[in-house]
């Protein structure tokens, strides 16, 4: 996209509409399914993580489902707990779709960031792609940094 070689609408409209479909799945099956789907096998390596999704829920509602898709690694498991907990499907998809419009361009900003900034891919050398990456996995370390301590707090408090 940041190249110019693809055209970003019809990526922007499929990454949101897939984003939506995942977490209203998840929601869907966590309504019905119910608590019973915390002890299926599937979940049972996450269960530390499924519990922080539950206070980190159960602390902020519907705003947990808006930031839940920000934060790694609670983005897989609130839209399940939120299904479990019988939230309302009004609210739910408002934060689904309203966090699906915004988190795709989030992203995507990287990435474009760095392809208009490099120019031409002709233009483009090891050196570029070594530091492209290494900025990748600063971002990365400094958001997992954040989430972490996010749902820390959330787990000290509950």
């Amino acid at each position: 996209i940041g190249s110019g070689v693809v055209d970003p609408l019809p990526v922007y409209i499929w990454a949101a509409a897939g984003a939506i479909a995942g977490d209203w799945i998840s929601y869907a099956i966590g309504r019905k399914i119910g608590p019973s789907v915390y002890r299926h096998r599937l979940l049972t390596r996450y269960r530390s993580s499924v519990a922080r999704a539950r206070l980190f829920f159960r602390k902020y509602g519907i705003l947990a489902v808006f930031l839940g898709r920000f934060l790694g690694p609670l983005r897989s498991t609130v839209p399940l707990v939120a299904g479990v907990m019988d939230m309302r499907q009004r609210p739910f998809q408002i934060a689904n779709i309203a966090s699906a419009i915004l988190w795709v361009p989030v992203m995507f900003a990287p990435g474009f960031v760095a392809a208009r900034s490099l120019g031409s891919l002709e233009e483009v050398t090891g050196t570029h792609l070594l530091g492209v990456t290494a900025l990748a996995v600063v971002l990365t370390v400094v958001a997992t940094m954040i989430g972490a301590r996010v749902m820390g707090q959330g787990a000290r408090k509950g």
